[in-house]
């Protein structure tokens, strides 16, 4: 648990460690030239001998303003990723169970707040149930970039299924269907000093959420702004799973620098080990203060 002003932040995890090889998660870049970042980087984020990245895939559950707010919803159960097989149909996860030891049952959640639409963002929107796809956050709202979703649509719409391992139909549309999205463009304010920015690149219209800290400064949940921390050390390194590399970089190079700036606390979606870390800046760039 991390206290942040007025706010209370748990990670509730869902899938730890999800190792990728580096060729996949960064490819065409050579692991070795961080070797000398090893200290920081070992054993919770990289494993150069493997030639891997280690990532959580979790939410983020913030306590504010009298909101239960859930960010990103990870992966999920029994939903066909079958070009995967640690996301393929699983079972007795207990994400749930951990959720509920944080102090929230699914109908106490208030806001579920998808950064971006990608499969391990939005495995929890829903559940089988009775062999339907129920929103697993009844009494929520979802929201949503709305560029994000209009992309998402068109892609459906052209082909069904082809993309993203098939989650729209069962993690994003039930959600539509059932009158529980809500759309947000940039700028748009959840509550009271909770506020959207944009952070378009991994994917067409991820966002971001910025909090007040008051005498704690702002955090922002960044979703795949940033991977791994060693993005920090190379923020060119655009992910393989990336729309639009440079443009991704682009956003991730802007928010280091603000972050540098501003003494912001960064959360990404997929740190582990750590809530998220703060930028220091040395002679050769940026570093990550682990938080």
């Amino acid at each position: 648990m991390l206290t942040f002003g007025a706010a209370r932040i748990d990670k509730i995890t869902d899938l730890d460690p999800f190792v990728l090889p580096a060729t996949l998660l960064l490819p065409g870049r050579d692991l070795s030239e961080l070797q000398g970042e090893a200290a920081l980087l070992c054993p919770h984020h990289v494993d150069f001998d493997a030639g891997t990245l280690l990532i959580s895939v979790h939410s983020f559950l913030l306590r504010v303003n009298g909101l239960n707010v859930l960010i990103d919803t990870c992966v999920g159960e029994c939903k066909p990723r079958p070009r995967r097989a640690d996301w393929d149909n699983r079972r007795a996860t207990g994400y749930l169970e951990r959720l509920a030891k944080a102090g929230v049952r699914p109908e106490d959640v208030d806001i579920v707040m998808c950064t971006h639409l990608h499969a391990d963002h939005v495995g929890w929107n829903t559940r089988l149930e009775d062999g339907r796809w129920r929103p697993t956050f009844p009494n929520a709202r979802y929201v949503m970039g709305l560029h994000e979703l209009e992309h998402w649509q068109a892609e459906e719409a052209a082909a069904p299924g082809a993309h993203n391992h098939a989650a729209f139909a069962d993690s994003v549309l039930p959600i539509v269907e059932a009158g529980l999205a809500e759309t947000v463009t940039d700028g748009f304010s959840l509550s009271q000093g909770m506020d959207i920015i944009p952070l378009h690149g991994h994917s067409p219209g991820q966002i971001g959420l910025v909090l007040e800290g008051g005498g704690n400064g702002r955090a922002v949940f960044c979703g795949d702004a940033i991977h791994s921390p060693v993005q920090v050390f190379r923020p060119d390194w655009s992910s393989g799973f990336c729309h639009d590399p440079a443009q991704a970089a682009k956003t991730r190079k802007d928010l280091l620098e603000r972050a540098a700036e501003e003494d912001l606390l960064l959360l990404p979606a997929h740190t582990r080990s750590a809530y998220g870390f703060r930028i220091r800046r040395d002679g050769n760039g940026h570093r990550p203060v682990m938080v």
